[in-house]
Protein backbone atom coordinates (compact mmCIF):
# COMPACT_ATOMS: atom_id res chain seq x y z
CA UNK A 1 0.00 0.00 0.00
CA UNK A 2 1.59 3.43 -0.97
CA UNK A 3 2.28 5.79 1.87
CA UNK A 4 2.42 9.99 1.69
CA UNK A 5 6.20 10.51 1.77
CA UNK A 6 6.30 14.28 1.38
CA UNK A 7 3.67 16.98 1.43
CA UNK A 8 0.72 17.85 0.43
CA UNK A 9 1.92 20.98 -0.81
CA UNK A 10 -0.39 23.55 -1.78
CA UNK A 11 1.09 25.56 -4.77
CA UNK A 12 -1.05 27.54 -7.15
CA UNK A 13 -4.27 29.16 -5.71
CA UNK A 14 -6.40 31.11 -7.67
CA UNK A 15 -9.85 32.50 -7.55
CA UNK A 16 -11.57 29.15 -9.02
CA UNK A 17 -8.58 26.34 -9.44
CA UNK A 18 -5.79 24.99 -7.13
CA UNK A 19 -2.58 22.58 -7.55
CA UNK A 20 -1.45 20.13 -4.76
CA UNK A 21 1.97 18.43 -5.06
CA UNK A 22 2.74 14.91 -3.26
CA UNK A 23 5.40 12.23 -3.17
CA UNK A 24 4.28 9.05 -2.15
CA UNK A 25 6.36 5.72 -1.32
CA UNK A 26 5.05 3.87 -4.31
CA UNK A 27 2.78 4.32 -7.53
CA UNK A 28 -0.78 5.40 -6.63
CA UNK A 29 -3.94 7.51 -7.41
CA UNK A 30 -3.53 10.12 -5.14
CA UNK A 31 -7.51 12.02 -5.01
CA UNK A 32 -8.14 15.38 -3.56
CA UNK A 33 -11.80 16.87 -3.28
CA UNK A 34 -12.97 14.52 -5.87
CA UNK A 35 -10.16 15.10 -8.65
CA UNK A 36 -7.71 12.21 -9.10
CA UNK A 37 -4.14 12.11 -10.73
CA UNK A 38 -1.94 9.40 -11.21
CA UNK A 39 1.66 9.41 -9.97
CA UNK A 40 4.47 9.36 -12.18
CA UNK A 41 7.95 8.35 -11.41
CA UNK A 42 11.77 9.32 -11.49
CA UNK A 43 14.45 7.23 -10.09
CA UNK A 44 12.11 5.25 -8.26
CA UNK A 45 10.29 8.14 -6.71
CA UNK A 46 6.55 8.50 -7.17
CA UNK A 47 5.06 12.15 -7.60
CA UNK A 48 2.00 13.80 -8.48
CA UNK A 49 0.57 17.31 -8.88
CA UNK A 50 -3.49 17.77 -8.56
CA UNK A 51 -5.11 20.07 -10.28
CA UNK A 52 -8.10 21.03 -8.51
CA UNK A 53 -10.91 23.21 -10.12
CA UNK A 54 -14.80 24.57 -9.42
CA UNK A 55 -13.78 26.02 -6.48
CA UNK A 56 -15.51 29.32 -5.08
CA UNK A 57 -14.01 32.50 -5.77
CA UNK A 58 -13.16 33.55 -1.96
CA UNK A 59 -14.15 30.48 -0.23
CA UNK A 60 -11.82 28.07 2.53
CA UNK A 61 -12.15 24.41 1.65
CA UNK A 62 -10.84 21.89 3.89
CA UNK A 63 -9.55 18.57 2.00
CA UNK A 64 -8.04 15.34 2.53
CA UNK A 65 -5.48 13.23 0.71
CA UNK A 66 -6.33 9.78 -0.36
CA UNK A 67 -4.18 7.65 -1.73
CA UNK A 68 -5.98 4.52 -3.61
CA UNK A 69 -9.29 4.83 -1.84
CA UNK A 70 -7.31 5.00 1.40
CA UNK A 71 -7.06 8.12 3.77
CA UNK A 72 -3.40 9.83 4.73
CA UNK A 73 -3.73 13.36 5.40
CA UNK A 74 -4.78 15.19 7.62
CA UNK A 75 -2.83 12.89 10.07
CA UNK A 76 -4.22 11.74 13.07
CA UNK A 77 -5.59 14.19 15.67
CA UNK A 78 -3.40 17.33 13.53
CA UNK A 79 -5.25 20.05 12.19
CA UNK A 80 -7.35 20.51 8.91
CA UNK A 81 -5.42 21.50 5.96
CA UNK A 82 -7.76 24.19 3.68
CA UNK A 83 -7.70 25.75 0.20
CA UNK A 84 -8.68 29.63 0.58
CA UNK A 85 -9.46 30.58 -3.23
CA UNK A 86 -8.83 34.24 -4.49
CA UNK A 87 -11.63 36.73 -4.18
CA UNK A 88 -12.16 40.25 -5.25
CA UNK A 89 -11.13 41.45 -1.80
CA UNK A 90 -8.47 44.10 -2.49
CA UNK A 91 -6.23 42.71 0.21
CA UNK A 92 -3.53 40.46 -0.05
CA UNK A 93 -1.20 39.49 2.40
CA UNK A 94 2.21 37.90 0.98
CA UNK A 95 4.96 36.57 3.54
CA UNK A 96 8.26 36.08 2.27
CA UNK A 97 12.24 34.98 3.23
CA UNK A 98 15.36 32.57 2.18
CA UNK A 99 17.87 30.86 3.35
CA UNK A 100 15.88 28.48 5.76
CA UNK A 101 18.65 25.23 7.15
CA UNK A 102 16.56 22.53 7.82
CA UNK A 103 17.24 20.68 10.71
CA UNK A 104 14.90 17.42 12.32
CA UNK A 105 12.86 19.81 14.40
CA UNK A 106 12.17 23.52 15.28
CA UNK A 107 14.87 24.93 17.28
CA UNK A 108 13.74 26.39 20.34
CA UNK A 109 16.28 28.08 22.56
CA UNK A 110 16.01 31.37 21.07
CA UNK A 111 19.22 31.17 19.26
CA UNK A 112 22.77 33.35 20.08
CA UNK A 113 25.83 33.90 17.32
CA UNK A 114 26.80 30.26 17.39
CA UNK A 115 23.21 28.94 17.45
CA UNK A 116 20.46 28.64 14.74
CA UNK A 117 17.68 29.47 17.14
CA UNK A 118 14.01 29.57 16.41
CA UNK A 119 13.09 28.68 12.83
CA UNK A 120 10.99 31.52 12.08
CA UNK A 121 8.80 29.41 9.52
CA UNK A 122 7.63 26.94 12.20
CA UNK A 123 6.86 29.64 14.61
CA UNK A 124 5.24 31.33 11.88
CA UNK A 125 3.16 28.30 11.34
CA UNK A 126 2.97 28.25 15.32
CA UNK A 127 0.93 31.10 15.58
CA UNK A 128 -0.98 30.38 12.50
CA UNK A 129 -2.57 27.98 14.56
CA UNK A 130 -3.86 30.09 17.12
CA UNK A 131 -4.95 33.25 14.93
CA UNK A 132 -8.41 33.64 13.25
CA UNK A 133 -8.16 32.90 9.37
CA UNK A 134 -8.68 36.40 8.11
CA UNK A 135 -4.89 36.93 9.48
CA UNK A 136 -3.28 34.54 7.82
CA UNK A 137 -1.14 35.49 4.94
CA UNK A 138 -2.65 34.72 1.56
CA UNK A 139 0.42 33.70 0.21
CA UNK A 140 4.09 32.97 0.50
CA UNK A 141 7.43 33.50 -1.50
CA UNK A 142 10.27 31.53 -0.31
CA UNK A 143 13.27 33.56 -2.15
CA UNK A 144 16.11 30.94 -2.38
CA UNK A 145 18.27 28.44 -0.39
CA UNK A 146 15.04 25.87 0.49
CA UNK A 147 17.79 23.55 0.94
CA UNK A 148 22.04 23.55 1.22
CA UNK A 149 22.98 21.18 -1.00
CA UNK A 150 26.67 22.16 0.46
CA UNK A 151 26.25 22.25 4.12
CA UNK A 152 24.44 18.74 4.96
CA UNK A 153 22.84 18.46 8.04
CA UNK A 154 24.84 15.43 10.43
CA UNK A 155 21.60 13.08 9.55
CA UNK A 156 22.32 13.98 6.26
CA UNK A 157 26.27 13.59 6.24
CA UNK A 158 25.66 10.45 7.61
CA UNK A 159 23.94 8.86 4.86
CA UNK A 160 25.70 10.61 2.22
CA UNK A 161 29.52 8.75 3.92
CA UNK A 162 27.53 5.85 3.64
CA UNK A 163 27.59 6.03 -0.07
CA UNK A 164 30.63 8.08 -0.93
CA UNK A 165 34.51 8.61 0.46
CA UNK A 166 34.17 11.86 1.73
CA UNK A 167 37.51 12.56 1.09
CA UNK A 168 37.09 12.40 -2.38
CA UNK A 169 35.60 15.51 -4.09
CA UNK A 170 33.46 17.27 -3.56
CA UNK A 171 33.75 16.10 -0.52
CA UNK A 172 30.66 16.73 2.34
CA UNK A 173 27.99 17.39 -0.22
CA UNK A 174 25.54 15.91 -2.17
CA UNK A 175 26.07 14.49 -5.27
CA UNK A 176 23.40 13.21 -7.40
CA UNK A 177 19.84 13.13 -7.24
CA UNK A 178 18.63 10.52 -4.86
CA UNK A 179 20.59 12.19 -2.28
CA UNK A 180 18.58 15.64 -3.25
CA UNK A 181 15.38 13.94 -2.35
CA UNK A 182 17.19 13.32 0.86
CA UNK A 183 17.30 17.25 1.79
CA UNK A 184 14.05 17.91 0.41
CA UNK A 185 12.40 15.67 2.77
CA UNK A 186 14.47 17.08 5.60
CA UNK A 187 13.43 20.46 4.70
CA UNK A 188 10.04 19.57 3.99
CA UNK A 189 8.85 17.00 7.06
CA UNK A 190 8.98 19.40 10.03
CA UNK A 191 5.41 18.77 11.54
CA UNK A 192 4.59 23.04 11.60
CA UNK A 193 6.13 23.37 8.24
CA UNK A 194 4.50 20.55 6.69
CA UNK A 195 1.25 21.88 8.00
CA UNK A 196 1.92 25.34 6.89
CA UNK A 197 2.77 24.23 3.59
CA UNK A 198 -0.64 22.05 3.35
CA UNK A 199 -2.26 25.63 3.78
CA UNK A 200 -0.72 28.35 2.23
CA UNK A 201 -0.19 28.45 -1.70
CA UNK A 202 3.59 28.84 -1.80
CA UNK A 203 5.53 30.26 -4.91
CA UNK A 204 9.68 29.30 -4.42
CA UNK A 205 12.76 30.43 -6.86
CA UNK A 206 16.39 28.53 -6.38
CA UNK A 207 19.52 30.47 -4.81
CA UNK A 208 22.84 29.43 -4.73
CA UNK A 209 23.30 26.71 -1.98
CA UNK A 210 20.46 24.91 -3.46
CA UNK A 211 22.69 23.97 -6.07
CA UNK A 212 26.66 25.02 -4.60
CA UNK A 213 27.75 27.72 -3.21
CA UNK A 214 28.68 31.00 -5.45
CA UNK A 215 26.61 28.37 -8.63
CA UNK A 216 27.38 30.66 -12.04
CA UNK A 217 29.44 33.71 -10.35
CA UNK A 218 31.45 33.66 -13.78
CA UNK A 219 32.97 31.92 -16.53
CA UNK A 220 36.10 30.88 -14.68
CA UNK A 221 33.75 29.50 -12.25
CA UNK A 222 31.98 27.38 -14.16
CA UNK A 223 35.49 26.49 -16.20
CA UNK A 224 36.49 24.97 -13.00
CA UNK A 225 33.86 22.84 -11.86
CA UNK A 226 32.82 21.70 -15.26
CA UNK A 227 36.38 20.75 -15.25
CA UNK A 228 35.73 17.99 -12.32
CA UNK A 229 34.60 14.42 -12.28
CA UNK A 230 31.33 15.08 -10.13
CA UNK A 231 30.04 18.44 -11.44
CA UNK A 232 28.04 17.18 -14.51
CA UNK A 233 25.81 14.62 -11.90
CA UNK A 234 25.82 17.45 -9.66
CA UNK A 235 23.90 20.14 -11.22
CA UNK A 236 21.86 17.17 -13.05
CA UNK A 237 20.45 16.30 -9.91
CA UNK A 238 20.30 19.65 -8.44
CA UNK A 239 18.01 21.01 -11.70
CA UNK A 240 15.65 17.87 -11.71
CA UNK A 241 14.89 17.75 -8.01
CA UNK A 242 14.47 21.50 -8.36
CA UNK A 243 11.72 20.49 -11.51
CA UNK A 244 9.86 18.44 -9.58
CA UNK A 245 9.93 19.42 -5.84
CA UNK A 246 9.62 23.73 -6.40
CA UNK A 247 9.57 24.65 -10.29
CA UNK A 248 6.52 22.47 -11.35
CA UNK A 249 4.18 24.12 -8.45
CA UNK A 250 5.35 27.55 -9.78
CA UNK A 251 3.11 26.92 -12.92
CA UNK A 252 -0.75 27.43 -13.18
CA UNK A 253 -2.71 24.89 -14.44
CA UNK A 254 -2.86 26.53 -17.79
CA UNK A 255 0.81 26.42 -17.79
CA UNK A 256 0.60 22.91 -16.86
CA UNK A 257 -1.38 22.02 -19.59
CA UNK A 258 0.72 23.68 -21.94
CA UNK A 259 4.11 22.60 -20.52
CA UNK A 260 5.58 20.08 -23.63
CA UNK A 261 7.94 18.31 -20.86
CA UNK A 262 5.42 17.73 -17.99
CA UNK A 263 2.86 16.35 -20.28
CA UNK A 264 5.84 13.64 -21.82
CA UNK A 265 6.59 12.70 -18.36
CA UNK A 266 2.67 11.79 -17.12
CA UNK A 267 2.16 10.01 -20.15
CA UNK A 268 5.27 7.61 -19.26
CA UNK A 269 4.08 4.29 -17.97
CA UNK A 270 7.19 3.65 -16.57
CA UNK A 271 10.58 5.81 -15.38
CA UNK A 272 10.91 9.35 -16.26
CA UNK A 273 14.34 9.95 -15.75
CA UNK A 274 15.93 9.98 -19.01
CA UNK A 275 13.53 12.71 -20.29
CA UNK A 276 14.32 14.73 -17.43
CA UNK A 277 17.92 14.41 -17.09
CA UNK A 278 17.94 15.51 -20.73
CA UNK A 279 15.95 18.50 -19.56
CA UNK A 280 18.43 19.25 -16.98
CA UNK A 281 21.34 19.15 -18.65
CA UNK A 282 20.66 21.17 -21.31
CA UNK A 283 18.74 23.72 -18.76
CA UNK A 284 22.62 23.99 -17.51
CA UNK A 285 24.30 24.86 -21.15
CA UNK A 286 22.31 28.30 -20.85
CA UNK A 287 25.25 30.01 -19.14
CA UNK A 288 27.59 28.78 -21.77
CA UNK A 289 25.45 30.64 -24.52
CA UNK A 290 23.01 28.16 -25.46
CA UNK A 291 19.35 28.44 -25.50
CA UNK A 292 18.13 28.05 -21.96
CA UNK A 293 15.02 27.18 -20.00
CA UNK A 294 12.96 29.96 -18.44
CA UNK A 295 12.53 29.08 -14.73
CA UNK A 296 11.18 33.28 -14.23
CA UNK A 297 7.75 33.22 -14.11
CA UNK A 298 4.40 35.59 -13.53
CA UNK A 299 1.50 35.22 -11.05
CA UNK A 300 -1.83 37.76 -10.49
CA UNK A 301 -3.13 38.09 -7.11
CA UNK A 302 -6.45 40.40 -8.30
CA UNK A 303 -4.55 43.79 -8.83
CA UNK A 304 -0.75 42.65 -7.56
CA UNK A 305 1.49 41.32 -9.66
CA UNK A 306 3.98 38.96 -8.71
CA UNK A 307 6.85 38.53 -10.95
CA UNK A 308 9.64 36.54 -10.06
CA UNK A 309 12.98 36.31 -11.93
CA UNK A 310 15.53 33.76 -11.72
CA UNK A 311 18.85 35.32 -10.99
CA UNK A 312 21.52 32.26 -11.03
CA UNK A 313 20.65 29.42 -13.39
CA UNK A 314 19.65 31.99 -16.17
CA UNK A 315 22.90 33.66 -16.09
CA UNK A 316 24.80 34.46 -19.55
CA UNK A 317 28.60 33.74 -18.50
CA UNK A 318 30.42 34.19 -22.02
CA UNK A 319 33.76 36.25 -22.58
CA UNK A 320 31.23 38.53 -25.11
CA UNK A 321 28.51 38.35 -22.63
CA UNK A 322 28.34 38.83 -19.31
CA UNK A 323 24.14 39.35 -18.43
CA UNK A 324 22.26 38.27 -14.80
CA UNK A 325 19.36 37.12 -17.53
CA UNK A 326 19.28 36.61 -21.33
CA UNK A 327 18.28 38.59 -23.72
CA UNK A 328 14.89 36.42 -24.72
CA UNK A 329 14.03 36.02 -21.05
CA UNK A 330 14.54 39.79 -20.30
CA UNK A 331 11.89 40.70 -23.41
CA UNK A 332 9.54 37.98 -21.59
CA UNK A 333 10.02 39.90 -18.06
CA UNK A 334 9.65 43.48 -19.84
CA UNK A 335 6.63 41.81 -21.54
CA UNK A 336 4.98 41.14 -18.19
CA UNK A 337 5.06 44.41 -17.00
CA UNK A 338 2.36 46.01 -19.39
CA UNK A 339 -0.70 46.19 -17.95
CA UNK A 340 -3.23 47.60 -15.18
CA UNK A 341 -2.24 46.79 -11.26
CA UNK A 342 -2.13 48.21 -8.00
CA UNK A 343 1.37 46.96 -6.83
CA UNK A 344 4.22 44.91 -8.89
CA UNK A 345 5.85 42.74 -6.69
CA UNK A 346 9.23 41.13 -8.02
CA UNK A 347 10.90 38.43 -6.23
CA UNK A 348 14.03 36.85 -7.07
CA UNK A 349 16.44 35.80 -4.51
CA UNK A 350 19.80 38.28 -4.65
CA UNK A 351 18.90 41.67 -3.48
CA UNK A 352 18.58 44.31 -7.01
CA UNK A 353 19.91 47.48 -4.48
CA UNK A 354 22.12 46.56 -2.15
CA UNK A 355 24.30 48.79 0.59
CA UNK A 356 25.86 51.35 -1.69
CA UNK A 357 29.43 50.09 -0.17
CA UNK A 358 28.96 46.92 -1.59
CA UNK A 359 27.15 48.09 -4.57
CA UNK A 360 29.81 50.19 -5.89
CA UNK A 361 32.51 47.14 -4.88
CA UNK A 362 30.95 44.87 -7.27
CA UNK A 363 30.34 46.98 -10.08
CA UNK A 364 34.13 48.55 -9.60
CA UNK A 365 35.39 44.93 -9.58
CA UNK A 366 33.73 43.79 -12.81
CA UNK A 367 35.33 46.41 -14.80
CA UNK A 368 38.90 45.49 -13.73
CA UNK A 369 37.62 41.87 -14.06
CA UNK A 370 36.66 42.87 -17.92
CA UNK A 371 40.47 44.06 -18.14
CA UNK A 372 39.64 48.00 -17.71
CA UNK A 373 43.36 48.23 -16.37
CA UNK A 374 45.11 45.27 -17.66
CA UNK A 375 45.38 41.52 -17.55
CA UNK A 376 47.21 41.51 -14.50
CA UNK A 377 44.41 43.16 -12.18
CA UNK A 378 41.75 41.37 -14.58
CA UNK A 379 43.19 38.12 -13.03
CA UNK A 380 43.34 40.01 -9.06
CA UNK A 381 39.21 40.95 -10.21
CA UNK A 382 38.39 37.48 -10.78
CA UNK A 383 39.90 35.85 -7.73
CA UNK A 384 38.11 38.95 -6.02
CA UNK A 385 34.68 38.39 -7.24
CA UNK A 386 34.84 34.63 -6.07
CA UNK A 387 36.33 34.81 -2.99
CA UNK A 388 34.31 37.89 -2.07
CA UNK A 389 31.17 36.67 -3.28
CA UNK A 390 30.85 39.59 -5.63
CA UNK A 391 28.19 38.35 -7.93
CA UNK A 392 24.61 40.70 -7.09
CA UNK A 393 23.20 42.25 -9.60
CA UNK A 394 25.21 45.34 -9.16
CA UNK A 395 28.50 42.84 -10.82
CA UNK A 396 26.28 42.52 -13.54
CA UNK A 397 26.13 46.44 -15.01
CA UNK A 398 23.99 45.99 -18.24
CA UNK A 399 21.34 43.82 -16.40
CA UNK A 400 20.94 46.16 -13.37
CA UNK A 401 20.85 49.38 -15.66
CA UNK A 402 18.28 47.51 -18.00
CA UNK A 403 15.91 46.42 -14.82
CA UNK A 404 16.25 49.94 -13.17
CA UNK A 405 15.15 51.46 -16.81
CA UNK A 406 12.18 49.03 -16.76
CA UNK A 407 11.10 49.79 -13.10
CA UNK A 408 11.48 53.62 -14.33
CA UNK A 409 9.06 53.32 -17.36
CA UNK A 410 6.57 51.38 -14.78
CA UNK A 411 6.73 53.69 -11.83
CA UNK A 412 6.41 56.61 -14.68
CA UNK A 413 3.00 54.87 -16.37
CA UNK A 414 4.79 54.07 -19.69
CA UNK A 415 3.87 50.67 -19.51
CA UNK A 416 -0.17 50.90 -18.37
CA UNK A 417 -2.54 49.37 -20.51
CA UNK A 418 -5.36 51.37 -20.21
CA UNK A 419 -5.86 53.24 -17.09
CA UNK A 420 -2.47 55.39 -17.87
CA UNK A 421 -2.37 54.73 -13.61
CA UNK A 422 1.26 53.17 -12.81
CA UNK A 423 1.18 50.84 -9.61
CA UNK A 424 1.00 52.60 -6.41
CA UNK A 425 4.21 50.48 -5.38
CA UNK A 426 7.28 48.52 -7.02
CA UNK A 427 8.53 46.32 -4.42
CA UNK A 428 11.39 44.01 -5.19
CA UNK A 429 11.27 41.17 -2.77
CA UNK A 430 14.85 39.43 -1.91
CA UNK A 431 16.69 37.48 0.11
CA UNK A 432 20.44 35.81 0.77
CA UNK A 433 22.24 38.21 2.35
CA UNK A 434 22.04 37.25 5.75
CA UNK A 435 20.15 40.77 6.90
CA UNK A 436 16.81 42.19 6.76
CA UNK A 437 16.12 45.39 5.50
CA UNK A 438 14.25 48.29 3.10
CA UNK A 439 15.31 50.83 0.80
CA UNK A 440 13.91 53.42 -1.31
CA UNK A 441 14.97 53.29 -5.08
CA UNK A 442 15.07 57.77 -6.53
CA UNK A 443 14.90 58.28 -10.07
CA UNK A 444 16.30 61.16 -12.14
CA UNK A 445 12.78 62.20 -12.94
CA UNK A 446 9.61 62.37 -11.68
CA UNK A 447 7.70 59.23 -10.99
CA UNK A 448 4.66 58.30 -9.36
CA UNK A 449 5.12 54.67 -8.05
CA UNK A 450 7.35 54.23 -4.98
CA UNK A 451 9.87 52.01 -6.03
CA UNK A 452 11.14 49.74 -2.70
CA UNK A 453 13.70 47.03 -2.26
CA UNK A 454 12.75 44.61 0.59
CA UNK A 455 14.96 41.95 1.83
CA UNK A 456 14.89 39.63 4.37
CA UNK A 457 16.69 36.37 5.17
CA UNK A 458 17.43 33.80 7.17
CA UNK A 459 14.30 32.11 8.02
CA UNK A 460 16.40 29.70 10.02
CA UNK A 461 20.66 30.61 9.80
CA UNK A 462 23.64 31.09 11.74
CA UNK A 463 25.09 34.84 11.23
CA UNK A 464 28.20 35.50 13.67
CA UNK A 465 28.09 38.38 15.10
CA UNK A 466 31.23 39.71 13.07
CA UNK A 467 29.39 39.58 10.08
CA UNK A 468 26.39 41.20 11.98
CA UNK A 469 29.15 44.15 13.06
CA UNK A 470 30.40 44.32 9.33
CA UNK A 471 27.00 44.69 7.78
CA UNK A 472 26.42 47.55 10.47
CA UNK A 473 29.10 48.85 9.88
CA UNK A 474 28.98 48.81 5.72
CA UNK A 475 25.67 50.25 5.67
CA UNK A 476 27.10 53.37 7.09
CA UNK A 477 27.23 56.96 4.98
CA UNK A 478 30.62 56.88 6.01
CA UNK A 479 31.78 53.56 4.96
CA UNK A 480 29.89 54.45 1.45
CA UNK A 481 31.67 57.57 0.85
CA UNK A 482 34.99 55.66 2.30
CA UNK A 483 34.61 53.07 -0.34
CA UNK A 484 33.97 55.18 -3.08
CA UNK A 485 36.69 57.13 -2.88
CA UNK A 486 39.36 54.23 -2.23
CA UNK A 487 38.19 52.73 -5.53
CA UNK A 488 38.23 55.76 -7.73
CA UNK A 489 42.00 55.58 -6.72
CA UNK A 490 42.38 52.56 -9.20
CA UNK A 491 39.87 53.23 -11.84
CA UNK A 492 36.43 55.28 -11.78
CA UNK A 493 33.12 53.76 -9.97
CA UNK A 494 30.19 52.69 -13.09
CA UNK A 495 27.56 55.44 -12.52
CA UNK A 496 24.20 53.88 -11.54
CA UNK A 497 20.67 55.28 -13.25
CA UNK A 498 19.04 54.78 -9.79
CA UNK A 499 19.94 56.12 -6.33
CA UNK A 500 18.37 54.82 -2.76
CA UNK A 501 18.32 55.33 0.68
CA UNK A 502 18.02 53.01 3.25
CA UNK A 503 14.43 53.47 5.94
CA UNK A 504 14.73 50.14 7.48
CA UNK A 505 17.15 48.28 9.36
CA UNK A 506 19.94 46.19 8.90
CA UNK A 507 18.04 43.75 11.48
CA UNK A 508 19.58 40.14 12.11
CA UNK A 509 18.27 36.72 13.39
CA UNK A 510 16.05 34.12 12.45
CA UNK A 511 13.47 36.87 10.36
CA UNK A 512 10.17 36.46 7.98
CA UNK A 513 8.54 39.39 6.73
CA UNK A 514 5.05 40.07 5.68
CA UNK A 515 3.45 42.69 3.35
CA UNK A 516 0.36 43.82 3.58
CA UNK A 517 -1.80 45.48 0.68
CA UNK A 518 -5.05 46.82 0.21
CA UNK A 519 -5.93 48.84 -2.18
CA UNK A 520 -3.07 50.93 -3.24
CA UNK A 521 -2.15 50.76 0.47
CA UNK A 522 1.01 48.70 1.28
CA UNK A 523 2.83 47.67 4.73
CA UNK A 524 5.78 46.33 5.40
CA UNK A 525 6.30 44.44 8.83
CA UNK A 526 9.57 42.03 9.61
CA UNK A 527 9.65 39.70 12.81
CA UNK A 528 12.12 38.24 14.40
CA UNK A 529 12.05 35.07 16.31
CA UNK A 530 13.39 35.31 19.83
CA UNK A 531 12.42 33.54 22.99
CA UNK A 532 13.35 35.96 25.45
CA UNK A 533 10.95 35.47 28.83
CA UNK A 534 9.43 32.72 27.80
CA UNK A 535 9.74 29.02 27.27
CA UNK A 536 8.68 29.36 23.72
CA UNK A 537 10.01 31.17 21.07
CA UNK A 538 7.73 33.88 19.68
CA UNK A 539 7.96 36.93 17.28
CA UNK A 540 9.43 40.37 17.84
CA UNK A 541 8.25 42.83 15.16
CA UNK A 542 11.52 44.65 14.37
CA UNK A 543 10.27 46.94 11.13
CA UNK A 544 6.52 48.39 10.42
CA UNK A 545 6.91 50.84 7.85
CA UNK A 546 4.14 52.36 5.60
CA UNK A 547 5.06 52.39 1.72
CA UNK A 548 2.34 53.75 0.82
CA UNK A 549 -1.18 54.88 1.71
CA UNK A 550 -5.06 54.93 0.04
CA UNK A 551 -7.23 57.47 0.24
CA UNK A 552 -10.27 55.28 -1.35
CA UNK A 553 -9.89 52.93 1.55
CA UNK A 554 -11.14 53.30 5.34
CA UNK A 555 -8.58 50.90 6.22
CA UNK A 556 -5.20 50.20 6.51
CA UNK A 557 -3.58 46.89 5.45
CA UNK A 558 -3.97 44.82 8.30
CA UNK A 559 -0.77 44.88 10.37
CA UNK A 560 -1.07 42.09 13.33
CA UNK A 561 1.40 42.54 16.02
CA UNK A 562 2.27 39.36 18.11
CA UNK A 563 2.42 38.79 21.78
CA UNK A 564 3.87 35.82 23.24
CA UNK A 565 0.13 34.88 24.27
CA UNK A 566 -0.01 33.58 21.26
CA UNK A 567 2.73 30.84 21.14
Amino acid sequence: MAALLLGPVLRHVGSTDATVWVETSAPCTVEILGRSERTWSVEGHHYALVVIDGLEPGSTTPYRVRLDDTDVWPLEDADASVIRSLSDDARFDLAFGSCRVATTGAETDGGGDESLGADALAVYAQRMRTQPRDLWPDALMLLGDQVYADELSPEILQRVGERHDLDEPPGAQVRDFEEYTWLYAQAWSDPEVRWLLSTVPTSMIFDDHDVHDDWNTSQSWRAEFEASNWWEERIVGALMSYWIYQHLGNLSPAELRRNELYAKIRGTTGDATALLREFASEADEEADGARGVQWSYRRDFGSVRLLVIDSRCGRVLTSERREMVSDPEFDWIEDQTVGDYDHLLVGMSLPWLLLRALHDAEAWDEQLAFGARGPRLARWAESLRRGADLEHWAAFHDSFDRLARLFGEVARGDRTDASGIPPATICVLSGDVHHAYAASARFTFPTDSQVYQLTCSPLHNRVPAAVRAGFRAAWSRLAERSVRGLLRLVTPVPRSPVEWDRIAGPTFGNQIATLRLHGRAARLSIERTTSRGSAAPYFECVTDLVLSRDDATTDAPRLHRPDRAET
